[in-house]
């Protein structure tokens, strides 16, 4: 469940190492350092579901630092005010900081990507749902649980990419998908599924937000189509 695990993980693999965005343990010098690297990072707990406790911090054009979690925004004057007020909102859990990206947007919220990958029942890993999460106006995150909207992935990827373009994007996260099942699942070969929360900037790079090895597949019934749900419900049974 480790997220700092799953990371130094994929931080194994040649080809998916560049799409991990930098990670760090929550420290002081780790928040100052990115901080005047990124402009924009995420605090987030190590081990965590469903976007809880996820914070997002940037620095303001005029001097200072905002920090958000859940739909409260608080100012901080310098790098000292900042970091006490995320340990006090951190306590004594482990959290790691995460570079941030500029999620592209639709109807100006931010959304990524929920790609589910499943050992088929002929044992081969296979990339059987792809659904966006568009993030609930006032908040950071995009999970469903945290008031984030399911929507079909052509729909959101259609406002921006067209034909082919589109096509090749849906290939590629299908493809990175079963990458990182088969690498992940050579370390650790007793899980049979995963879920992976990719975004993407405006330069169309599909960065990996999160891996969970433990995915929710319900979030697949919520598209009006249900064909994509019954595949990842059949291969979720066969696994039992």
């Amino acid at each position: 469940m480790s997220k700092w695990i799953k990371t130094k993980l994929l931080m194994a693999h040649d080809d998916v190492r560049p799409v991990i965005p930098d990670t760090r343990k929550f420290s002081k010098s780790a928040l100052k350092s990115m901080l005047g690297a990124y402009g924009m990072v995420y605090v987030k707990p190590d081990v965590g579901t469903f976007g809880k406790g996820v914070i997002r911090v940037e620095k303001r054009g005029a001097g200072g630092y905002s920090h958000q979690l859940g739909t409260k925004a608080v100012i901080s004057r310098d790098i000292d005010t900042l970091y006490g007020s995320l340990a006090k909102l951190t306590g004594s859990k482990s959290y790691l900081i995460q570079k941030g990206i500029h999620l592209v947007k639709f109807n100006r919220r931010r959304f990524d990507i929920r790609v589910m990958v499943q050992l088929s029942p002929q044992g081969v890993w296979e990339t059987t749902g792809l659904i966006g999460r568009v993030a609930h106006p006032g908040k950071i995150v995009t999970n469903y649980h945290s008031g984030g909207k399911p929507m079909d992935v052509k729909r959101l990827l259609g406002a921006h990419l067209h034909g082919k373009q589109m096509n090749r994007t849906v290939e590629k996260l299908e493809q990175l998908g079963v990458k990182v099942a088969r690498h992940m699942h050579a370390k650790y070969p007793g899980f049979r599924q995963l879920g992976l929360d990719i975004g993407f900037d405006h330069t169309w790079t599909p960065w990996i937000l999160e891996v969970n090895t433990n995915p929710d597949p319900y979030i697949f019934n919520q598209l009006s189509d249900k064909r994509m749900y019954r595949k990842v419900m059949r291969y979720r049974r066969a696994a039992q």
